[in-house]
Formats: structure tokens, sequence, C-alpha cells
């Protein structure tokens, strides 16, 4: 074992098939720059967390966010006195945040859920795949994130239990995409949440910024304004809807600016390069399939990529 895995937590409630888990181990190296992930490769591929600086589970109960944190965030509804921001934002709105945030750390946090270089006919900036509207109650996604946040008391036991896959669950939409928090498919059931994960997972985003083509729904001649967020692309000749791709690796242990270099290298269409990153698998999300017309649902499930 090498000096950067001189602690390691193979994290058996993070399979690499499931996003948010994924997201949840990126976000580890994220909120804590001590913290290296690689994935095992027996079976379904795991999180491994590791760090020479002590046991990843205390390292992220050091560094969990605050209340002030959380509060002080960009995409938060009333910010250091700028105009109130909730779901549907004017570009001027956006443009005021981007400008304040520029100088802060966590600016990715605006950069990862929202672009202005894609506006639509309201003259309202398009939000990331994974900034899923949330209807009613559920609100937009800072409020449950928020939300999240206050609904548990974070120790490192209690963090290395939603590692290992056997914390309880609290009643709580997350993040709003998480697929394991429905019930049955035909019936209307309370949703179900690990609100460490899903705060992990928020955190995880910072590596995935959205951007667009500079499009603007309220010109004459554009029909359609697209954004796109890190890792969304649509397979070459498929007609099938975007997709997010994301990798599992297992030849180093990487921290935040490795893997964000990874994804940048990494081709899910070129199978025979991914050896050389040290990647052994691909998956795909898989889309929740609405009820009905009134279902406005959003969920990820996900399919492995075929090398």
């Amino acid at each position: 074992m090498d000096k950067q895995s001189a602690h390691q937590v193979i994290c058996v409630g993070l399979p690499a098939t499931w996003v948010n888990g994924w997201l949840a181990a990126v976000g580890a190296t994220v909120m804590d720059s001590r913290i290296r992930l690689r994935w095992t490769t027996d079976g379904t591929p795991v999180a491994v967390l590791s760090s020479a600086e002590g046991c990843p589970s205390e390292l992220l109960a050091e560094s969990w966010p605050t209340v002030e944190f959380v509060n002080d965030l960009s995409i938060a509804e009333h910010w250091r006195g700028t105009e109130p921001m909730r779901r549907k934002v004017s570009v001027d709105v956006f443009k005021e945040r981007a400008r304040l945030a520029r100088s802060q750390a966590n600016s990715w946090a605006l950069s990862s859920t929202m672009t202005d270089l894609c506006v639509d006919r309201s003259g309202e900036v398009k939000h990331a795949p994974f900034d899923a509207v949330g209807p009613g109650t559920i609100k937009w996604l800072h409020h449950r994130f928020q939300k999240s946040h206050q609904s548990v008391s974070v120790n490192a036991n209690r963090i290395m239990d939603s590692l290992l896959g056997r914390a309880k669950r609290v009643q709580d939409n997350g993040l709003g995409f998480d697929q394991t928090r429905l019930g049955s498919s035909g019936d209307k059931t309370d949703k179900w949440t690990d609100p460490i994960i899903e705060q992990l997972a928020f955190f995880g985003l910072r590596v995935l910024p959205v951007r667009g083509q500079g499009t603007d729904e309220r010109m004459a001649g554009v029909k359609k304004a697209h954004e796109r967020q890190r890792g969304w692309i649509r397979a070459r000749g498929s007609g099938r809807p975007f997709s997010f791709y994301w990798p599992a690796w297992t030849k180093h242990a990487l921290n935040c600016d490795a893997i964000d270099a990874l994804l940048d290298a990494w081709d899910p269409e070129r199978p025979r390069t991914w050896e050389v990153l040290g990647i052994h698998g691909g998956w795909r999300t898989v889309r929740h399939q609405k009820k009905d017309r009134a279902d406005r649902t959003t969920a990820f499930g996900s399919e492995r990529l075929n090398p």
C-alpha cells in the first residue's frame, strides 16, 4: 500500500453503477483535497476512498460544510444583496451572480448548474440536467441541498455508515434525480434518500460544468438553445436522447484535479483507449419512464457500456 493509500475505505455503499454513488465518491475528493478515489475491479465496482493523512470518514467530518457555507453558496435564493434567485433565472440575475461569484472558491456551484450561454424564449438561462426541475415543495436545487443538509447530524461514524451502505434514509427528495429514492412505479410512494450521499453528490457536480453555444431563443432564426453539461452526450448515430456517461478507474487513486483531467481525456465511444487511462468500466444514464403526462419525476438509472 503506497503512502497515498495509508488509510482507505472500500465503499460498498457507493457502487459505480449508481450515478448518485459515483457523484458522491467524486464529491468526497472535492470536499476534502486530501482524499483520493479509485474503483474496485471485481464484480460490480465500488469506490475506494483513501488518504495518507487519516481515515476518509474522519477527514470528511472535519471538512463537512457548515450552515454558513451552505447559506453563502452563490445559488442561494438570497445572496449578498443580489436579486433573489429561484428556479427561473433571468440573464441579468445570472450575470450579477456570476460577476460577484467569480472570485469565490465555490463559484462552481453556479457554473455547474446553469449557463447564460443558452437562453430560452423567456430570457431565462438554461439549467443543467443534474439541476432537475422540482415541482411544488421540492423547489430549486439550493433549497433541496439546504434541506438535505438540515436533515442529518454529521460525524465520522454517520459518514462511514453511508459509505458502507448501512445508513438509514430519510423521507426526502434529496437533489431530485436519484432513481433509488423511488418506490414502486405502480404506486404513489414516499421518496427516501441518504442525505450524506446527496450532499457529497452535490459536491461531485464541481467537475461537471455546464456550457452552451451562445444561443438565445429570443433571436430570429434560433429554434432551440441546447445547454451542455460535461459528460452528457448523444451516442453517435443513435438518435437517442442525451445521456450522462461516467467511468470507473483503478490504475491510480486520483484527487479532484486528476479526476477532472481524466474526464477530459476519456472518450466513452473509444473503448480501445480506456486501458491506457486506467479505466475498466463505463456507464450511461437511463431516464425514468414517466407514468403519464402529469408525471414530472426526474430520475436516472444506469446501463453498462459494452467496451
